[in-house]
């Protein structure tokens, strides 16, 4: 679990593609601070487990599903990464609760800056579309950020100054790929609504559990 609350910008060293198996060599400083192997790391909101670690790297291997699902696998040495460590018991959850599991990538059609903000449009199919709502919470690269605008194509976050600087959001050009994870209450509250094996939410169902006038 994350909170989408960026640590560091790595830098790719090394990469070394297999067939549908990635391995990644990254150059960081801050995360790799009480890092052991077996760890979780987001690496642009992507939750990845660290094989190995050197004096001033860490290494994760990527397989087809996130290569497929994600934009790891389109990385390259010198490309810039968001870094997160996975949460622990004691950390405060400033952003919101990130799970590190991308549920697919989506093309930036806008990016600017007015005054010290900056500004991110971004499209997103209907499936990622409809878990968002104006004010809520969605990801991107790994990023906590909220929604400030929603139309019928995707949706546009105003990003702040610091977090515009401390991340690669920065770096994002009309066109670009990114990762997107929507919030997971959304489809907790969809299964719960409708989805759900069970039928739903019900009137009868509410009652049962004790909600009834």
């Amino acid at each position: 679990m994350f909170t989408g609350l960026v640590e560091e910008i790595g830098q790719v060293g090394q990469v070394a593609r297999r067939g549908d198996y990635q391995s990644l060599q990254i150059r960081a400083s801050a995360v790799i601070q009480g890092m052991a192997p077996g760890d979780s790391v987001a690496v642009n909101g992507v939750c990845q487990t660290v094989t190995d670690i050197g004096p001033q790297s860490f290494t994760v291997e990527t397989l087809a599903v996130s290569l497929e699902k994600t934009t790891l696998g389109t990385l390259r040495p010198g490309h810039r990464v968001n870094l997160e460590r996975a949460l622990t018991p004691s950390s405060r959850l400033g952003g919101h609760f990130v799970q590190g599991h991308v549920d697919g990538t989506a093309r930036i059609r806008e990016s600017r800056r007015i005054g010290p903000n900056g500004f991110l449009g971004v499209a997103l199919s209907p499936e990622l579309l409809r878990y968002c709502v104006r004010e809520g919470s969605i990801t991107i690269d790994g990023v906590s950020l909220t929604i400030a605008g929603l139309d019928s194509e995707g949706i546009t976050v105003n990003v702040i100054p610091l977090t515009w600087d401390a991340t690669v959001l920065r770096d994002r050009r009309a066109g670009d790929s990114v990762n997107i994870e929507v919030d997971i209450i959304g489809r907790y509250v969809e299964r719960l609504l409708g989805l759900s094996p069970e039928g739903g939410l019900s009137q009868e169902r509410l009652a049962a559990w004790g909600y009834g006038t």
